[in-house]
């Protein structure tokens, strides 16, 4: 009987902060990350959800878990969970968010929403400072402090990411080329293409039609066209300008396909360029040829 090994290396992120200060919408952005995430997992539990992920049969690399103030025994609870995991060596950041008065009692007066610590004998703007009083300990052990104010929610997924990814360009982002033939269709996970079908054609060359475009002397037909120089030039230089801001917004995937008329020469070719390009300025790049071998 074998022993499935604790994967210590799982990053745990918790959720927390004042009510109203965006925590639903910051969870869904670390799940769009690639996050698991938990949201309203009660303190005590923590520890014994760190053990069934970590010993998990399914590849969980970072959990999100979203924590509510509930309650008198929250406190304690939390920071004996928080304890625990530094006793089991699982690593863990928290990240706070937070909003001035102004922004929280806008928020609530347009949900028409009482916060936790309010009730009928209380006013919004009192409950809002129980809270912030109840939660300084929690927002003074934060790794992350994030006012969420006056952001958009691109800007908080912004600033999410940042705080995730740091100055890490392109440890969030892998990026799939996939070469192509338009008449096979256009693969459906691409979140970009590009049509290379004007460019040199070596199908009409004897003595190269019957090769790929991982071949030497079609890569080489391919490539010493001035239009295909210029063309690889351009998108690259659009891709590089581009990547910065996929990763900024915390998208963690994207697929490039590069079509030519049967997915065999000139898509090939060039997938294969703009992988090297990418790979040499430290982005996470594969290929995948759908039609090398087609028709």
């Amino acid at each position: 009987m074998t022993t499935q090994k604790k994967n210590l290396k799982v990053e745990f992120y918790i959720l927390t902060g004042m009510s109203g200060a965006g925590k639903t919408f910051a969870n869904k952005c670390l799940e769009d990350m690639g996050f698991y995430c938990v949201d309203n997992l009660p303190p005590a539990l923590i520890p014994h959800f760190a053990e069934l992920a970590a010993n998990s049969s399914r590849k969980i690399d970072r959990v999100s878990l979203v924590i509510d103030i509930r309650g008198g025994e929250f406190f304690d609870e939390l920071f004996k969970a928080l304890d625990a995991l530094d006793r089991a060596a699982y690593s863990y950041k928290i990240i706070y968010l937070d909003a001035n008065d102004s922004a929280l009692l806008r928020r609530y007066k347009e949900t028409r929403r009482l916060p936790p610590l309010a009730n009928d004998e209380t006013t919004i703007i009192e409950g809002v400072h129980a809270e912030r009083k109840a939660l300084k300990r929690l927002k003074d052990r934060a790794d992350y402090y994030i006012d969420t104010s006056t952001k958009t929610p691109a800007a908080l997924k912004k600033e999410i990411s940042k705080a995730i990814l740091g100055d890490e360009q392109s440890a969030g982002l892998s990026v799939t080329i996939i070469s192509f033939g338009f008449k096979y269709g256009l693969p459906p996970e691409a979140d970009v293409a590009l049509d290379v079908r004007f460019l040199p054609n070596p199908y009409y060359e004897e003595s190269l039609k019957n090769f790929s475009g991982e071949n030497r002397e079609v890569r080489e037909f391919v490539m010493t066209s001035q239009v295909t120089q210029d063309y690889i030039s351009k998108t690259a230089d659009l891709l590089l300008f581009t990547l910065p801001h996929v990763i900024a917004e915390g998208r963690r995937n994207l697929v490039v396909a590069v079509g030519c008329t049967g997915g065999h020469h000139r898509s090939v070719v060039l997938s294969i360029e703009l992988c090297r390009i990418l790979t040499q300025h430290g982005y996470n790049v594969s290929v995948k040829h759908r039609d090398i071998s087609a028709g």
